[in-house]
Parts: structure tokens; sequence; C-alpha cells
């Protein structure tokens, strides 16, 4: 009882000095405990979906983010990842039987595999250069897909592998806190050397070089980490529905991703998680089932959205939200919350 008891000690030192101090955090701890208790109050099987695919495409946009966000190394190729851990999962599962726990794992070795293989040829690139040569990746590989279909499953990719769980709800159970998990380690990466060093990156990165970063190594870094969690996402989607197919890999994925972390707010991580679970739903419950009669007008009503938040917005919806309950210490640049006349940690002036 008495370890117990210090590990709850613990737990709510840390609750206190990291999340109860800022509204942003809490407001994101609250989600967080509300998704996990979700299934309590209803299992409706299309509800269910709908989450899990958003939490699962909200890994993927915070990976996104990872790299382009915090590094400025603009991908849109990003579906590449997801596209190439689908496949391995699937294969994996398929060729050999093996069990979506060790699928997953191993496609999200073979997307950071995919990442060194962008990264190394892009690492001198820089600007819209980049981002053409990225995009040219995930085209090359759908090229190959179509080219051996009796491998691939051309058109139709491959379907009928194992689920991700006998039961819905244990799907839910398996990739909700994956997401907080990933998210939780994902921003832990930002908030530490590695992060500051990206952050430098992006902002200068002659300077960056300069003061003896090297930059080539932490870039390739980069890719790797974004490869390794969009991977994660690419394999849980493919045992979640069972298949993988070219539109893992197609190029609306990659820009759906880019709108959404552009639309939560891009170098935050949790701004491109909340744009996708805003967006996602909204798209599906609303604009899909509630408002199917007007199927064809459903992307025009989504695009006008978008934009309307982006013209209001231009940083994002929940960077927005944040700078209007939160801001930064002039002297040791940490968050406080708006009303406060003096920093939490160093007392300066925040007037």
């Amino acid at each position: 009882m008495s370890i117990l008891a210090a590990y709850f000690t613990k737990g709510f030192k840390l609750l206190r000095g990291e999340i109860f101090i800022l509204p942003s955090r809490m407001v994101f701890l609250l989600v967080g405990i509300l998704l996990l208790i979700f299934p309590v109050f209803s299992q409706e099987p299309f509800i269910l979906r709908v989450l899990i695919i958003a939490a699962i495409f909200a890994i993927f946009a915070a990976s996104w983010d990872l790299l382009s966000g915090f590094t400025g190394q603009i991908n849109f190729g990003h579906a590449l990842f997801f596209g190439v851990s689908a496949y391995a999962a699937a294969l994996l599962n398929e060729k050999l039987g093996l069990a979506p726990w060790a699928t997953i794992p191993i496609s999200a070795i073979a997307a950071v595999l995919s990442g060194l293989i962008v990264g190394i040829p892009c690492l001198r690139l820089r600007g819209t250069y980049l981002a053409f040569a990225t995009l040219a990746f995930p085209l090359i590989l759908l090229g190959v897909v179509y080219a051996v279909p009796g491998f691939s499953g051309g058109e139709l990719g491959i379907y009928g592998i194992d689920s991700l769980a006998k039961s819905r709800v244990v799907s839910y159970y398996i990739v909700i806190p994956s997401m907080i998990i990933l998210g939780f380690i994902m921003w832990k990466l930002t908030d530490s050397k590695i992060g500051l060093i990206f952050h430098a990156i992006r902002e200068d990165e002659v300077t960056a070089r300069a003061s003896g970063i090297n930059t080539t190594r932490y870039k390739l870094l980069a890719f790797c980490l974004s490869g390794l969690f969009a991977g994660i996402a690419g394999g849980l989607y493919a045992h979640f529905v069972k298949a993988a197919g070219p539109s893992t890999l197609e190029l609306l994925l990659s820009f759906q991703v880019i709108i959404w972390a552009v639309f939560g707010g891009i170098a935050t991580i949790y701004g491109p998680i909340a744009g996708v679970l805003i967006l996602y739903p909204f798209t599906e419950f609303v604009l899909v089932r509630y408002l199917a009669a007007i199927s064809s007008a459903k992307m025009l009503i989504f695009a006008f959205i978008v934009l309307l938040v982006l013209l209001f917005m231009p940083q994002g919806l929940i960077t927005w939200l944040r700078d209007k309950t939160e801001k930064i210490c002039p002297r040791c640049k940490l968050q406080n919350v708006a009303w406060r006349r003096k920093c939490r940690v160093c007392t300066a002036n925040l007037d």
C-alpha cells in the first residue's frame, strides 16, 4: 500500500506541476479521459469506427508535424510511410501468418527504412524542391503496386487480413490509448533537446550548422522518427479495416494530413491531433451521415469551414485558442495562464 501511495503522490505532483497549470493541457487531459470512457455510454459500431479511424489519423497527422512542423522539412508525400507500413503489415499477415501484434512493429520498422530512403537523397534539398521530391516517392511506389498485382493485389489491394481485435470495443481500447501514449511521446520529444535542435533547423539551418549542430544527422533522425510513428498508424489502419490498398499511398491522403495539421496548428503535436479529432468526425457524422442528401456539396462545406478558420486564425484553431488563454514569459519562455501577472517559474512580469 505504501508503494501505491508513493506512486499516487508522485503522479499527483506530476499532474499538478505539468498539467493543471495550463488550460490547454487540462483540456487535453479531459478529452483523453472522455475518449477512454466513451464506450461506457455508447457502443454504436459506426461511432466507434469513426473515432478509431480518427485516432489512427491523429497519430499520422502528429507524425507529419514532427517532421514538417518542427524541422521545416515540408513533406508532400507523407502517405509513403503510412502506405509502406499498411502494405508491410498486410503482406506479413497474409504471406507469413504473423499476428497483428507482430506485424505492426515490423511494419513500423519498414516505414523507418522508407524514411531513410527518402531522407538520404533529399537532405540537400530545401523548400519547394524538397516538397516536390518527397511528392514523387509515393507515386513511384504506387506505380510499383500496380505493376506487380500478383504480389500487391494491384488496384484491389490486399484484403481479408486478420482484424486488429475480435470486437470493435477491444479495437477501440487498443487504438485510443495508443494515440494518447504516442502523442505524449512525440510531444515530449519536441520538448527535449532534440526538439530544440529541430526548431533551430527550421528557423535557420545555416546558423544551426555554424553553431556545431550536425543538421544532416538531425534531419535524417526527423525523417526516421516521423516514419516510425506514421508506420504504427499505417499498421493499425491496415488491421482495423482488414485491408491495404492504393488509397493508403494516394496524394489525397498526403494533402489531407497537411490540412488537418494546419487547421489544428503546426509545430505543436497536439494541434494536428485536435485537428483530426474535430474535422474527421465532423466530416463523417455531419456531412456524410446526416447531410447525405446534399453529398455533392459536402466537400464544399468542408473546404469553406477550413478556409474560414484559417482566414481568421492563420496559426491554426488550437494555437489561436492557446494564445487567448496563455502567454509566454519574455524571460524564460515558459507558458503561463493569461491572467497571471508574474511568471510561475522566474517571477518575471508578464504584463
